[in-house]
């Protein structure tokens, strides 16, 4: 599928996401992402390698280093700045929607949220991952997280699209093709 390029029809502002990504760690976000930048033709942007870049280190370092509650202030900061400034596809870390204010943020972009199921988001992001959320049993806290996130997930976005199964491909297919509809 081949979208026309340029500002697309479905934002609001002069500078704003096409397409804002959520979902939990193996939804997909940053494939899927950079394959819709691909077929847009505009930039792909990762608040977690915007905060990785402005800290100079992983976000597993500023979790270990600096904790959760710093990690989810330096989030905020990067998802209000990318929704500001990036026109192209920005992909969320998982968590982002854990913050209210991020969430009303959220409401006037096209955001998407690739849903995977524990068992798929397990196979795709290993069992030995370096991502601070699934540490331990992989597979049971991508169980945890849905069942905790899911809601807000569900609140924000304007399109829901399964992942399960599809390739990256497949999926930015899909999300194009019902933002069209939208």
């Amino acid at each position: 599928m081949r979208p026309p390029t340029g500002q697309l029809w479905w934002c609001r502002s002069q500078v704003s996401p096409q397409v804002v990504l959520v979902g939990v760690p193996g939804a997909g976000k940053t494939s899927v992402g950079m394959r819709l930048a691909e077929l847009l033709q505009v930039g792909f942007r990762d608040t977690d390698r915007d905060i990785e870049a402005t800290e100079g280190k992983s976000v597993s370092d500023i979790f270990v280093d600096s904790g959760e509650p710093h990690f989810r202030s330096l989030e905020k900061a990067a998802v209000a700045a990318g929704l500001a400034e990036h026109d192209g596809v920005l992909a969320l870390g998982g968590g982002a929607v854990l913050d209210p204010d991020t969430r009303r943020l959220l409401l006037d972009h096209p955001t998407v949220w690739l849903q995977v199921s524990a068992s798929a988001g397990a196979r795709r992001v290993g069992l030995d991952v370096p991502r601070p959320v699934l540490l331990g049993n992989v597979r049971g806290r991508l169980a945890s997280l849905l069942a905790e996130r899911s809601p807000l997930y569900t609140e924000v976005a304007r399109i829901t699209v399964d992942t399960d199964g599809l390739t990256p491909d497949a999926v930015a297919d899909v999300v194009l093709a019902q933002l069209a509809g939208s």
